[in-house]
């Protein structure tokens, strides 16, 4: 038996819809063009700017690729779940904000239904290398996705084991 949350479901719905079936055609430019957002690059820090209908994602520019993907995809859960300014917003609301998007981020760069179609290395310094190219993420961000994804199949397994013995 095997358990989604919310996230992991919408993103692969989100994705299917787009046609991104593989981790090669995981492109800030494809996902934007296709989702009707458009996309700059500044010196400033990343952000979301909404103008009427249109979502605008500004990106910093001085961010490495995989620095820049990790953080279109925590703005890209801003555009998709999130309105106006967080100015005028509670610092706990803020914080929940930023707490979800950060979530979306870990899924949406390196989404579970493309991790459960690739055969993970035994070492887990291989394995953290293998997500790192083929998801263009950071080592860090590598490592933190291994760790979630093997402790959500581990709980799978336990809750199976449970289940059978009921």
């Amino acid at each position: 038996m095997s358990y989604t949350t919310y996230t992991e479901d919408f993103i692969e719905n989100l994705y299917t819809k787009l046609e991104i079936l593989l981790p090669h055609q995981l492109d800030v430019n494809e996902i934007a063009y296709k989702l009707g957002i458009l996309v700059y690059f500044w010196d400033n820090p990343s952000q979301v700017l909404f103008l009427g209908d249109q979502a605008y994602i500004f990106l910093d520019q001085n961010l490495s690729p995989k620095q820049l993907w990790q953080d279109f995809c925590h703005e890209l859960c801003h555009v998709l779940f999130h309105s106006g300014s967080q100015e005028k917003m509670p610092y706990s609301w803020i914080e929940y904000q930023e707490w979800k998007a950060n979530n979306f981020m870990v899924q949406a760069c390196v989404p579970t239904f493309m991790l459960n179609k690739i055969t993970l290395p035994e070492s887990e310094d291989k394995a953290i290398q293998l997500i790192q190219e083929l998801f263009n993420v950071e080592w860090d961000f590598a490592y933190k996705r291994l760790e979630q994804y093997k402790n959500n199949k581990f709980m799978h397994e336990l809750d199976a084991k449970a289940a059978k013995m009921y």
